[in-house]
């Protein structure tokens, strides 16, 4: 059966009764019940079943909400009442969400379906979606190869068509860096677009919801749905959402690329030809594009990984074995009940980040490593607001590479410069989408990234729809 890829579609031939909800769910049960990625941790069945009758009516009277036809997944560190919730990690085992997050209430409220749980790294923590404790995602691409990180499960899904939306987070690139890997959109928003209530914390001033999807409109009400002011988050923004459609127009925009961006002398050589090959195509239909120094790419890396780790080591002090979740059975006093957990509980790669965070905050070496790190970062917000004064977006690759071999990468600084294109928008709070424009010589796709003013979601949405038309043409 085949499943149109567009929410628009779906709608249409619902309402002429070509197709029905019922059967586009069922259709999308089986693949996940027949998928070897791993993807989905759990399928909610009968739930997802009842939900499809009931909008399948609601579209027939034409009485439906904008995400009517949307079969969204979600990230494993996305709350959804009532359902399991484990971040990927044995720390949380057994554990049900007692509420939903906003963003899942919001898309619910528009008639989106959740069709189940999906695999991520843990606590979000990873490039390559290797850091489950359910195991690592295979790229429907290539499954000898990894789907990116650690919304690897997210964008696998959209691309083995498991579901037509999926729901991740992304804290240094969680969503665009898979999305380049499995040749998907990964849209992450500006922070504060999308209210974090639901969403597990890793680096809070980091941290966004976002969205996969396989078309730039899907994305674009998706993330027009979800936004808006929550009394239950207080960093939310309460500026107006987003456009529900993508506005078209013959504008020429103004590009900006930072030439230290193009030199990174661990860019794939591939990757960096499209991306001066899709320049080229731009500068022929008449848009302005304008080579920039950015001298803080170096920088990126270690600014974000000092004061993530920090966050971090603050956020998961709350996962003790007391209170719910896993708990060790050595254990003699609550000192140990505390430590054995912790230590048992936690993959090692949480662990590295909680012990990176604690030191970096310690009364020795917070202002050599915290403090210089807040400084940093202020430097790159200024540097990157005055590259985008004069530009509507910046133009990038999203990563330096292709999907690599699972368990290829164990130096954990090699993984950690996976990130070093995808940070920059997370440190700055842009909005930021990856956009799939290219397959390599190995046949796996990648991505460019685009990166726009804060809260100019419009912009970035209508100038991806440009780019990816003119990539079809």
């Amino acid at each position: 059966m085949n499943i149109p890829e567009s929410l628009a579609d779906i709608q249409g031939k619902i309402i002429k009764r070509e197709i029905s909800l019922v059967q586009i769910c069922q259709e999308y049960i089986n693949r996940i019940k027949s998928s070897t990625s791993n993807a989905f941790l759990e399928v909610f069945e009968e739930e997802a079943l009842s939900k499809a009758e009931e909008i399948q009516k609601k579209i027939i009277s034409n009485n439906f909400g904008l995400l009517a036809g949307a079969f969204v997944g979600l990230k494993d560190n996305i709350c959804y009442k009532d359902h399991n919730l484990t971040a990927s990690s044995k720390i949380l085992e057994g554990f049900k969400s007692l509420f939903s997050a906003t963003a899942v209430e919001k898309i619910i409220n528009e008639d989106a379906i959740i069709l189940g749980r999906l695999n991520c790294d843990e606590f979000a923590m990873g490039s390559s979606n290797e850091n489950s404790i359910y195991g690592p995602v295979k790229n429907p691409k290539d499954e000898k190869k990894v789907p990116g990180g650690s919304s690897g499960g997210s964008a696998a899904s959209v691309a083995e068509g498991l579901c037509n939306i999926a729901l991740g987070s992304d804290t240094g690139g969680s969503i665009r860096q898979p999305a380049s890997f499995c040749g998907v959109i990964g849209m992450k928003p500006t922070y504060g677009r999308i209210s974090r209530n639901g969403l597990i914390a890793y680096g809070s001033s980091f941290d966004q919801i976002g969205v996969f999807s396989k078309t730039i409109q899907d994305a674009n009400i998706l993330i027009h749905v979800m936004s808006g002011s929550d009394e239950f988050d207080c960093t939310v923004s309460s500026k107006e959402p987003n456009s529900k459609k993508i506005k078209l127009s013959n504008k020429k925009f103004n590009f900006g690329i930072p030439n230290e961006y193009l030199k990174f002398e661990g860019l794939d050589i591939e990757i960096k030809n499209k991306l001066m090959s899709i320049i080229e195509s731009l500068k022929e239909d008449g848009h302005k594009v304008e080579i920039l120094n950015f001298p803080f790419l170096k920088y990126l890396v270690p600014t974000y990984y000092v004061l993530t780790t920090a966050e971090a080591s603050s956020n998961l002090a709350r996962y003790d074995g007391a209170h719910y979740g896993f708990r060790t059975d050595n254990a003699i006093d609550i000192n140990s009940t505390y430590e054995n957990s912790r230590s048992e509980g936690f993959g090692i790669e949480v662990k590295r980040r909680i012990m990176l965070g604690n030191f970096v905050l310690s009364s020795g070496y917070y202002d050599a490593y915290f403090t210089k790190a807040q400084k940093v970062r202020r430097l790159i917000k200024t540097k990157t607001e005055q590259m985008l004064k004069n530009n509507d977006v910046l133009i990038l690759p999203t990563a330096p590479s292709t999907a690599f071999n699972i368990g290829e990468i164990k130096d954990p600084i090699k993984m950690y410069l996976q990130d070093i294109f995808t940070v920059h928008a997370n440190i700055t709070g842009a909005p930021a989408i990856s956009l799939p424009v290219g397959t390599h010589s190995n046949n796996l796709p990648f991505g460019i990234q685009l990166m726009a003013k804060r809260f100019q979601e419009n912009t970035l949405f209508e100038v991806s729809n440009l780019l990816m038309k003119t990539q079809l043409e």
